[in-house]
Parts: structure tokens; C-alpha cells; sequence
């Protein structure tokens, strides 16, 4: 039972290192301990049940806040994301007991794989709960995300928890030093290199409004809510001085629904118009627009100086049962799903838009998750992203703090400034290294206004090379599960 309440307690301390804790330095034991549990029992289906447990505290206790959108969105999340550690368990007990140099090599590429899996799977993958994002907490950790990305960071660190693991059970103490050693000077390397490197060359500066909204009813639905939340945008923007910014942001869903969309209603379309000729800015709005009686779209419009809408990007990544519903016949039963009656059209690639001042990109919210959009936008040729969110579902939760924490190393790994708006959430500035400004309030009707600047000079090696480390690590684990070798203490039984 040890191992059990172990892997529970390693949960625990996982989580503690996300906001709103923010403890990052816990990654490393809470991983190390989780490992040991592994270690700990005699059987390939005891250590899977072990990954099980780990797996269900730690995802139940980092989200939560989903279960506000009603236990039927809450539990079928939390068990497929569960089962990627009872898996992980089932294959690092399989090849031993945390006593060979081959345990430690496919530990590390094992949870390399799950992470590398997970963000794609099933339904397009989840992205939260990444072992590198609380290295976003420390700035010498940011800075080397650009060479490694989050996805390097979750490598180093299980790389580091599995050593630690060994050096417990005093595998080898001549290979063990050297392990040691090369693990350690890892970390330091990447630590000292991100402390003393500066931040990415940055250009032009642009000032910008971000236009925070809220709704009239923050966290439940009221009537004409949309047109309503949309009016409450467009009042703040007015308080903007003419020639005080460059671009003015709206986050997800301040437009749309049936009377307040930009494209189809001409009236709200005009009176956005109006403010960006009048501030003399560009604007960035966010919204959705039902298309069919079957389908909708969640998109960015984008205004230029005179008014004009140069285009829109739409939403890559919709949200599994909440912006559309996978093989929506096997869920006719699901009463909840009434909730979701069109399906979201995806968006096939990303846009950058150049509006005067200079290349600028965007994703909205879930996707900002996913490495792969950001990273895409910027290869675009993006010199400032921004992420559009909406939170209206959970507005007093943890979850727009998580949001910024995983924003935060988009923003490091890819070199460039981040504009993060919300409606409900917090919303805020992050520069290139990471570094979060002043932040909104929770359902809150703010306006702020900051200064970021335009990446300048080339992409980052992140940008370029993608998960490099995670890749390279799934292959070295990968090569060491063939190996025939087997750890001095794998019982026999195990064998057949």
C-alpha cells in the first residue's frame, strides 16, 4: 500500500508546483517519489494501478474547475488523461526495479513519449499538466526554454527524478557518477546559459490596448448576454485617447452570437470601424459566428487604421465536446451535450497580418496550449503573438493563472511578446523571456495598456527545431526497452 499512498503523495506535490501554488522547484521530488513508488511493487498490472492513482489525484486536483462545467465534462477527462501514467508504470516496471542505467534511460524517454502522446491524443490531445511548464516560475529556466522548449524541460527533469531514483537504490556507484554527473551539469548548463544569455534581439515598439470586457453576468448565463458583453467592450474602448496605441485587443467571444458579430451585423462591424479610425489603431477581435444550422466558426477579425476587416483567423483546435463533438451519433444520450449543438469549422493554418506596424500573429485560447500552433504562427513570419481567450466558463478559477503560466513558456520558447486577453480571466503582457506584467483581475471590466516590441533577428532554436529533446529522448528510450539486458533485480516471473 506504500507505493499507492506514495504515488497519491507525488500528485499532490505536482500539482503544488502550477498555479496558483507556483512552487516549481517540486517537480523534481514529486517525480523522483512517483518513480520510487513504481519501483516499489512486484508486477507490471501493481505499478500500472500505481501510474492509475497518480494519474487520477494529479489531473482531478490540477483542473477541477472543469467540473464546473458539470461532472459529466469532469470525470471522462480526468480518466483518459489517467491513463497515460497507469501506462507509463506498467512499461518502466517492465524493464526493472530502478537499478540499471537502461531503467533510468527509458523512465526518461518513457515520459517523453506520454507527453509527446498526449498533446495528440485522444481527440487532438490535452495540454495541461506538462512537466516544464512550473520552470516558467524561474527566468533562467525560461530563458534556455528557447533552446529546448517545455517539451526539453519536462526531458532534463524526469531525466534528473529517474537519477535520483538510483541513486537511492545505489545502482552502480561508478556509472552512477557519472549519471550523476552528467544529469547535474545538464541542469547547471542550462540554468547558467539561460541566466547569463540576454533576451532575443527586439525591435519597433508597439503600444497596446488590451480591452477586457467581462460579461454582465460573469460565470452564468443572462439574456442577450452577447450584444451585451459586446457593449461593455465597445464602452471601454472608448475611453482609449485617440494616437495612444497601435492595436487594440478584444479577446475571445467579446463578439458574436446571433445579434453582435462584426461580419454579419453591420451596425456592430461599423462601430468598431469607427473607434479604430478614431484611436488611430489597428484592432484584434475576437468572436463566433454561426455559419449553418450544423456548424460555426470562432475567429479573430482583424480591423486596420481605416476601419477596414483585412481578415480573420480561425480557431485550429476546437475544444472536444465543448466547441464541437466527436462522433456526435455515439452520443445522442448525453443529455449535457444539448449544450453544444454545432460543431466548430476549423481553421487550416495559420495567419500573420502586418496592419502597419509590423508582422503580428494569433491563436485563441485552448490551442495556445498545444506548442505546435504558436510555433507554427511564428515560422509564419509572427514578431508578436496574441492569444485571445474567453474563461467565461470558470471565471473565479485557477484556470486563466494556468493559462498565463503555459502562455509564459510559449512566449520564452519562441522568442517572441505575448498579449494575453481575456473576458473573464486575466489578461496581461509577457515579454519574450517570459517575463509576466501587471494582470487584470478575475471578471473584472479593466483596460490596460502596456508596450511590447517586435522579435527582430533570427527564430529561436526552439522555433527552428522544434521538440528536439523530446524526440531524441523517445529514441534512446526506445532503443533501450529492445535491449535484452535486464535489471539485476527483475523478478523472473516478470520474464514470460
Amino acid at each position: 500500500m506504500r507505493a499507492f499512498f506514495a504515488a497519491a503523495v507525488a500528485a499532490v506535490l505536482l500539482v503544488a508546483a502550477y498555479p496558483p501554488y507556483g512552487a516549481g522547484w517540486l517537480v523534481v521530488p514529486a517525480l523522483a517519489v512517483f518513480l520510487w513508488a513504481l519501483t516499489e511493487v512486484s508486477t507490471v498490472r501493481r505499478a500500472a494501478a500505481v501510474g492509475a492513482v497518480f494519474g487520477v489525484v494529479f489531473f482531478g486536483l490540477l483542473f477541477p474547475w472543469i467540473g464546473e462545467l458539470g461532472v459529466i465534462a469532469l470525470i471522462p477527462l480526468v480518466l483518459s488523461q489517467a491513463a497515460y501514467p497507469a501506462l507509463y508504470g506498467a512499461l518502466v516496471r517492465r524493464v526493472g526495479t530502478g537499478r540499471s542505467l537502461r531503467w533510468w534511460a527509458v523512465a526518461t524517454g518513457g515520459w517523453a513519449a506520454m507527453e509527446f502522446l498526449r498533446v495528440r491524443f485522444p481527440v487532438g490531445g490535452f495540454g495541461w499538466g506538462l512537466a516544464g511548464y512550473p520552470m516558467g516560475e524561474y527566468s533562467p529556466a525560461r530563458a534556455a526554454a528557447r533552446w529546448i522548449g517545455t517539451s526539453g524541460w519536462s526531458v532534463v527533469l524526469v531525466a534528473a527524478a529517474a537519477a535520483a531514483v538510483l541513486v537511492l537504490h545505489g545502482w552502480q556507484k561508478r556509472r552512477l557518477r557519472w549519471l550523476l554527473s552528467a544529469t547535474v551539469a545538464v541542469v547547471a548548463a542550462l540554468v547558467t546559459f539561460g541566466a547569463v544569455a540576454g533576451p532575443v534581439d527586439r525591435g519597433r515598439e508597439v503600444r497596446v490596448a488590451i480591452v477586457q470586457g467581462s460579461t454582465p453576468c460573469p460565470g452564468e448565463h443572462c439574456e442577450n448576454e452577447r450584444f451585451r458583453t459586446y457593449r461593455q467592450h465597445l464602452a471601454l474602448t472608448r475611453t482609449i485617447a485617440p494616437g495612444s496605441v497601435d492595436l487594440v485587443v478584444w479577446p475571445e467571444g467579446s463578439t458574436g452570437g446571433i445579434n453582435a458579430d462584426p461580419v454579419l451585423n453591420r451596425e456592430v462591424g461599423e462601430a468598431i470601424a469607427a473607434e479604430a479610425r478614431r484611436i488611430g489603431a489597428a484592432f484584434l477581435v475576437g468572436g463566433d459566428r454561426v455559419v449553418s444550422e450544423t456548424e460555426w466558426v470562432n475567429a479573430n477579425v482583424v480591423f486596420d487604421r481605416s476601419g477596414r476587416i483585412v481578415g480573420e483567423y480561425r480557431k485550429r483546435h476546437p475544444v472536444p465536446f465543448g466547441e464541437y463533438v466527436p462522433a456526435r451519433p455515439l452520443f445522442g444520450w448525453v443529455r449535457e451535450l444539448a449544450a453544444v449543438p454545432r460543431d466548430m469549422i476549423r481553421g487550416t493554418h495559420p495567419l500573420v497580418f502586418d496592419v502597419g506596424f509590423g508582422p503580428f500573429g494569433s491563436v485563441i485560447s485552448f490551442e495556445s496550449s498545444f506548442a505546435r500552433y504558436p510555433r507554427d504562427t511564428v515560422r509564419a513570419g509572427a514578431k508578436l503573438l496574441v492569444v485571445a481567450t474567453s474563461q467565461v466558463s470558470y471565471p473565479y478559477s485557477a484556470a486563466s493563472d494556468q493559462l498565463i503560466g503555459i502562455t509564459r513558456m510559449r512566449a520564452a520558447e519562441l522568442g517572441v511578446d505575448v498579449v494575453h486577453s481575456a473576458v473573464t480571466g486575466r489578461s496581461t503582457f509577457i515579454t519574450d523571456g517570459g517575463q509576466v506584467g501587471r494582470r487584470t483581475g478575475l471578471a473584472t471590466s479593466e483596460l490596460i495598456v502596456g508596450t511590447v516590441r517586435l522579435a527582430e533577428g533570427g527564430p529561436t532554436l526552439y522555433v527552428r527545431w522544434g521538440d528536439w529533446l523530446q524526440v531524441g529522448a523517445i529514441a534512446v528510450g526506445a532503443v533501450a526497452l529492445t535491449g535484452r539486458r535486464r535489471d539485476p533485480q527483475s523478478s523472473g516471473s516478470e520474464r514470460r
